[in-house]
């Protein structure tokens, strides 16, 4: 085993992350960087001593070299084994699946999700814990904490191994097992959906388009769609992981996935389309000539998750991040249900999940999931909707109009203002934070404020507070702004404006979201001062 000591660690005096790091992938190639970080998580967590643990990621640029990186530092810490996907691929949600399947101690995904790949784009590692979601409050700030410390790392000095081909291998005293990235995950999903009715719905001629983004649920889609359920040969585009996403940014939204968008609103669309993300943790659905915002995405599937064997005996409850539209409240609250509102990050939605107090859960940047993992699932996303489509016998577009009918329609948006300057942004956020007590009574935009607060989480099962959560405005006739800053992106900062205005049943449910949405946005840019302090009111970004 080599010590390597250092005089001072790369993160002293900057916090790395949540759950884990998100970096430019340059500065994870820096000598040590990577390291430190893989010790740190160690040292968190009790150390490595006799445990298993899961690692794979979504094949961006330095996804394998890491991973030899991080074997070899598993073995010098003690591990007894690792699991790893053939190629060093492992899509977020599979990982998740193989630590509870397989009763692993924790698990390691190398990814920066959506975000950009290549030497000069994005890399990231995330820990996940042994009930296979990603790391609790507890254990991130035990990780922040020996960032700021650490003093060594632990490695050996060993060749690299082969992770082209299944089976066993081993690095110092530790055991590799390399496993075919598919295998487990689908069988999983044969449990959950009807696999026979879907292969019914192709052989009946239904068309769909999957684009895998150039990522890592290239190969899970392939083996599933076309393999198993008998899709047409062609139906996964962009199929092959690559280094760098073909040169892509690998989001599931109409801006990223344009090429998708532009064949499923055109004379010649299939029935159906879907998209999912670098690590395959996201989906986007569309229907012919119809996108389904993932707010709506996570109410229909809630108002008919029992169509699917896996869901028959009904949900326990559902979770929403608090961005998130409240169209899943509105099916909570026909179907008697509970529903529960979390911060936004997949990590919230854990202790709910495990107390078996929900069965689904949503976030508005298109991540949907159940109690099968503890991670958001593009594909399994995908499959529920194949599911629903095959035993309602309807379009998206009827489905959408059938649901808005009863419960509603939510109409709602996200504006994304990338590569803010920090300062600036955070100037335009304490600005409105100073005022939020101020604002009940009065107006903007044409709407009357009635109310308006900084939200707060307070967790059912363990009676943690989170705090400093997103700033939420409310107008009269049921209408909510929420404005947060995401840790998502390497550069600057970047301001996240949701906006939403619910229509009730019998109301006009076919406006375009931005006519509807149009006094809420000028609400917003009105009280943000946004001109002033960003020097733009038009977003980089609009789903």
């Amino acid at each position: 085993m080599d010590i390597q000591t250092i005089s001072k660690g790369p993160f002293e005096g900057q916090k790395p992350g949540t759950s884990g790091l998100r970096k430019k992938t340059r500065v994870f190639m820096e000598p040590g960087y990577l390291e430190c970080f893989v010790q740190a998580t160690f040292n968190a967590i009790g150390g490595a001593e006799g445990k298993t643990f899961v690692m794979g990621g979504d094949g961006r640029y330095f996804n394998r070299p890491a991973i030899q990186t991080m074997l070899r530092m598993a073995a010098a810490n003690g591990a007894a084994k690792v699991i790893v996907g053939q190629g060093g691929l492992l899509s977020t949600p599979a990982v998740s699946n193989l630590i509870r399947q397989r009763s692993t101690d924790g698990g390691f995904v190398l990814s920066a999700s959506h975000n950009p790949g290549g030497i000069d784009a994005d890399f990231g590692v995330k820990y996940n814990v042994a009930n296979g979601g990603p790391a609790p409050e507890n254990i991130t700030q035990a990780m922040f904490e020996q960032t700021q410390s650490i003093a060594a790392y632990y490695t050996l000095d060993t060749a690299d191994i082969d992770l082209s081909a299944v089976g066993t291998a081993t690095v110092g005293p530790m055991t590799v097992e390399i496993v075919d990235p598919v295998t487990d995950y689908q069988a999983l999903m044969e449990t959950l959906f009807d696999f026979g009715k879907i292969r019914a719905l192709f052989e009946g001629g239904f068309t769909m388009r999957f684009d895998a983004m150039h990522a890592v649920t290239g190969p899970y889609a392939t083996a599933i769609l076309e393999e198993t359920l008998g899709a047409p040969a062609g139906t996964v585009i962009n199929a092959v992981p690559s280094e760098d996403f073909g040169k892509g940014h690998p989001d599931p939204n109409p801006v990223w996935a344009k090429t998708l968008m532009d064949e499923m609103m055109s004379d010649t669309a299939p029935d159906f389309g879907a998209a999912s993300d670098g690590d395959g943790d996201r989906n986007m659905i569309v229907g012919r000539g119809i996108y389904v915002t993932p707010s709506d995405s996570l109410a229909v599937l809630a108002a008919n998750a029992q169509l699917a064997p896996g869901y028959t005996g009904g949900l326990s409850g559902v979770a929403r991040s608090m961005p998130t539209s409240a169209a899943a409240d509105k099916v909570a609250e026909h179907l008697g249900l509970a529903a529960f509102e979390t911060p936004t990050g997949w990590k919230f939605f854990g202790n709910l999940l495990d107390a078996g107090k929900v069965t689904l859960c949503g976030e508005e940047s298109a991540g949907t999931g159940s109690d099968h993992v503890r991670e958001k699932d593009g594909l399994w996303a995908v499959l529920l909707w194949l599911n629903v489509l095959a035993e309602r016998d309807q379009s998206v577009a009827e489905i959408l109009t059938d649901h808005w009918g009863r419960y509603g329609r939510n109409y709602y948006s996200r504006h994304d203002y990338e590569a803010v300057p920090t300062e600036a942004a955070n100037a335009l956020m304490d600005g409105l934070r100073g005022r939020l007590d101020a604002l009940a009574g009065t107006a903007a935009g044409g709407l009357d404020i009635t109310g308006a607060d900084e939200f707060s989480y307070h967790d059912p099962v363990d009676g943690s507070v989170s705090h400093n959560q997103g700033l939420r405005i409310w107008f009269a006739g049921e209408a909510r702004a929420v404005l947060r800053l995401s840790g998502t992106g390497t550069e600057g900062a970047t301001l996240r404006v949701y906006l939403e205005q619910y229509a009730a049943p019998g109301a006009d449910h076919g406006l375009s979201p931005d006519v509807a949405l149009e006094k809420v946005r000028d609400a917003v840019v009105e009280l943000t001062e946004m001109q002033a302090h960003i020097g733009r009111t038009e977003p980089d970004v609009k789903t």
